[in-house]
């Protein structure tokens, strides 16, 4: 990448994993939180608070992808921010479950991360996109990384109001980040847009969106029980960061090389199915877990699959998209988001009704659907895209 593009594209991706630490910085310490709040004790409404940021996100995803074609990125992305900012003030000013969730709500009405995306694919050129995504999805899983080291911390001295403010001020360097750093982007008038139907119904985009709620109900649904493994198994909360830093960390070692040989060779489609398949393998494995060596292997297995995904299927979106990159990614986003909140949602459910493991087998259930879907491919990809460029 140029300058101009990586210096976007951090920006960029900064924002982005600022909204995902609003929903990641609670998943360590929440459901320990919330038990003592009114309603607390049960994991299903635990998982409500948690999943409503994403169900209201699903709402507005489209609606502010098609406007971010239409006006530009930098205004809709500024207000979502504002709107981030508001819901996390709501959660700081009340010590209760209800205004939580209501404020989480208007934190999720500020569903700029298509917008985001799109920004990145209209700033980067096409042979560097998936390297640009990569940075965004790196930024996702950092955020991760970050939430679950201060999480436990932040808590134990300035309480859950406290992450709230937190949240808050960086929701306000954010917008400044917007406005002073990253470049004006005018839509584009002479390009047609496509359909919201055609873009919801070609097959490219159905597998990929088909993914992104697999991969994003299990990834939370998950997270309701391993922090529970880890203390089962001796490791006390307080210490969790010092096992999912190092496997964070690890596991961008180990996809970089994957991912950057996927795309040279146009093995996409190969790199997209071990990614399912180690997530498949993390989650039998979290079956058997007992002890923390063995939570932590999982986690590795996990991540290096989850990492892929994050920065591979974006950069799919945006070039099966063309012109209507926003709608595109807004229909993606959207079905991220349902998966989120559905993983929340189900994964409390389960765990009330049936036990821990019951989750990790849903889990993998689901991505063995998923991998007969994407197995089923009939176009690789990076050959149709190379194939247009080299045209082009």
């Amino acid at each position: 990448m140029n300058p101009s593009e990586l210096r976007s594209t951090l920006a960029l991706a900064g924002i982005f994993g600022l909204r995902m630490l609003g929903l990641f910085l609670l998943l360590p310490v929440f459901s320990v939180y919330a038990r003592g709040l009114p309603g607390g004790e049960h994991a299903l409404w635990v998982g409500l608070t948690l999943g409503i940021f994403n169900i209201v996100q699903a709402c507005l995803y489209i609606p502010l992808g098609r406007l971010s074609d239409r006006i530009g990125r930098k205004p809709v992305v500024f207000w979502g921010l504002s709107l981030f900012v508001a819901g996390a003030l709501i959660c700081a000013a009340r010590d209760d479950l209800i205004w939580i969730a209501i404020g989480r709500g208007v934190m999720g009405a500020g569903a700029i991360s298509a917008a985001i995306s799109a920004w990145v694919a209209d700033l980067t050129r096409e042979q560097v996109r998936t390297r640009a995504m990569a940075l965004v999805g790196g930024s996702i899983a950092l955020s991760f990384a970050l939430s679950l080291v201060i999480a436990a911390p932040i808590y134990r001295m300035i309480g859950m109001g406290g992450i709230f403010i937190i949240l808050a001020i960086l929701g306000v360097l954010a917008m400044g980040v917007t406005y002073f750093v990253l470049p004006n982007n005018k839509p584009e008038l002479k390009a047609a847009q496509a359909s919201l139907k055609e873009v919801f119904l070609r097959p490219e985009l159905m597998r990929l969106n088909a993914g992104v709620f697999v991969l994003h109900a299990t990834q939370v649904a998950m997270f309701l029980v391993v922090p529970r493994l880890l203390v089962q198994a001796g490791l006390p909360l307080s210490s969790h960061w010092e096992i999912y830093l190092p496997v964070v960390l690890l596991s961008f070692c180990l996809m970089a090389p994957v991912l950057i040989m996927g795309e040279k060779k146009q093995k996409l489609r190969n790199v997209l199915l071990i990614a399912i398949i180690l997530l498949f393998i993390a989650e039998c494995a979290f079956t058997q877990a007992g002890s923390v060596m063995a939570i932590a292997v999982g986690l590795l297995i996990y991540f290096v699959g989850f990492n892929l995904l994050e920065a591979l299927q974006p950069s799919l979106v945006s070039r099966f998209a063309k012109e209507s990159k926003g709608t595109a990614l807004g229909v993606y986003n959207t079905t991220q988001s349902i998966g989120l909140f559905s993983g929340a949602v189900i994964g409390g459910w389960l765990m009330d009704s049936h036990g821990q493991l019951s989750v990790f087998v849903m889990g993998a259930v689901l991505l063995l659907c998923w991998l007969i879907i994407a197995w089923s491919m009939q176009d690789l990809p990076a050959k149709v895209v190379d194939a247009r460029a080299a045209k082009a």
